[in-house]
């Protein structure tokens, strides 16, 4: 038996192996009572478990499989999740403070970095993913220095598992209240949404900076114990930071993604990083030792590069200034994705469907952090035709546009104009809603604007 973070409905946790892949993995149990309740939700949970196959993410707890098993008296779901083997977050806080140590601000740094790129991805899809039990507890932590968010799915049973047929609905007491710190005011209101995650993610980054938030003998960690922890902070970053993440209203809370954009978390050049990622998705063109060979080669006294400066000496930076070692090293973390690139550009939102996140009613107030890119349009246009018919009182002209495609898939716009209308500003209007690539986009504009100018000058009647 292991725990691998609390999860409403799982009646076990238990180490397995799974002898095809050679590794150790967990099993997961969830009893019904009855198996009638269970009949009626099948479909809904085949859906949900379904879709949590598909939640894929360096920094999340990889879902594998899951089977259901039908008895006389009682139904199951067996599930598999990754194992991860070092313990949570939790354990290690309180290994590193039993020997009288601190966190290294590094560390802290790469851990954050982790966690909020797992929250990024959960909240960019669509409809979002909110986790609802981010705690150290359910936070893990490889040997690697890789950071795992577990229990993925603790609100997600909480939606679909109907609270009658499911053996171990509640979690012990003690345990609830030892986490009560780490739920924002609004937790559990029709209100909340991905904000509750950013509060609780601000409460684990202040308990990995001070290694334990002091309950001071009460049960349940006080407003005021989370903020003397805040002011213990050296670094004003840091504790800014921190106070962020933890605010009352929700609404002035971040969102995960701008977090990743804080300064306190520019640990390496963004520069650095692209190149680091640029080199390990394009590994299998490069020889084995490329690294190595090439830094061998080089001189150590050689110039690498040189920033002048017409009022001051300038910077050289040589090659002996870069470790050979220290390069490796920081390749690796980057291949096992303790450095995520997220502060580049956005990935597109993940289309997962409705019963993986939140319930209907709980989606139409939760808005996605992110607005979903549009795709690049690479069809040509052939011909561009515009027809603009104004009514007798010359107050209001229609506008016709037709763009013939390169793949026959023709588009068609249309829109009423006023006489005051500016045709530059109309003009790029109609390209932005057209649709087509940037190239035809500058010409369209100016066939617009022309089309519009000659217009304007008269009454009424048509052009083309």
């Amino acid at each position: 038996r292991i725990s691998q973070g609390n999860v409403p409905g799982v009646e076990s946790a238990s180490l397995a192996m799974d002898t095809e892949e050679g590794v150790e993995v967990v099993w997961n149990e969830v009893l019904f009572n009855d198996r009638k309740v269970f009949k009626a939700q099948e479909e809904k949970i085949k859906e949900m478990f379904e879709n949590l196959m598909q939640v894929e993410h360096p920094n999340i707890v990889k879902f594998h499989k899951y089977w259901l098993d039908m008895r006389e008296s009682q139904a199951r779901v067996i599930f598999i999740t990754e194992y991860m083997s070092s313990g949570s977050l939790k354990q290690f806080l309180k290994k590193t403070k039993k020997n009288h140590k601190t966190m290294n601000v590094k560390a802290w740094k790469r851990w954050c970095t982790q966690i909020l790129s797992a929250l990024s991805y959960l909240h960019s899809c669509e409809p979002p993913i909110i986790h609802g039990n981010l705690t150290c507890d359910t936070i893990f932590i490889q040997h690697n220095g890789l950071i795992k968010i577990g229990s993925v799915w603790h609100r997600l049973f909480v939606n679909v598992f109907p609270e009658a047929g499911v053996h171990g609905k509640v979690r012990a007491h003690r345990d609830e209240q030892r986490n009560l710190h780490f739920f924002s005011p609004e937790y559990g209101s029709a209100e909340d949404d991905y904000a509750i995650d950013i509060f609780s993610f601000g409460i684990c980054a202040l308990e990995m900076a001070v290694l334990e938030i002091q309950a001071n003998g009460d049960a349940v960690v006080s407003k005021e114990a989370i903020t003397n922890a805040g002011q213990s902070l050296e670094d004003p970053l840091m504790r800014e930071f921190t106070q962020s993440c933890v605010r009352h209203e929700a609404k002035q809370r971040p969102t995960a993604h701008d977090l990743l954009f804080h300064r306190v978390l520019f640990e390496v050049h963004s520069l650095k990083l692209l190149a680091a990622h640029c080199l390990i998705s394009n590994q299998y063109l490069l020889p084995e030792n490329c690294v190595e060979e090439k830094t061998k080669s080089f001189d150590p006294n050689g110039l690498m590069a040189e920033i002048k400066h017409g009022d001051r000496p300038g910077v050289q930076l040589k090659y002996s200034h870069v470790s050979p070692l220290e390069l490796d090293k920081f390749l690796e973390d980057v291949k096992n994705g303790i450095y995520p690139l997220m502060n580049f550009a956005l990935s597109r939102p993940h289309p997962v469907p409705r019963a993986l996140s939140l319930s209907h009613e709980q989606v139409e107030s939760v808005k996605t952090p992110t607005p979903e890119p549009q795709e690049t349009e690479s069809r040509k246009v052939i011909q561009m035709h515009c027809n603009l018919e104004s009514n007798e009182e010359g107050t209001k002209t229609h506008l016709s546009l037709f763009l013939k495609m390169d793949d026959k898939l023709h588009r068609q716009l249309s829109c009423d104009i006023l006489p005051n209308d500016s045709s530059k500003d109309l003009a790029n209007e109609l390209v932005h809603y057209a649709f087509i690539s940037e190239e035809d986009c500058e010409k369209l504009a100016g066939y617009l604007e022309d089309a519009l100018t000659r217009h304007k000058g008269k009454a009424s009647g048509t052009t083309q």
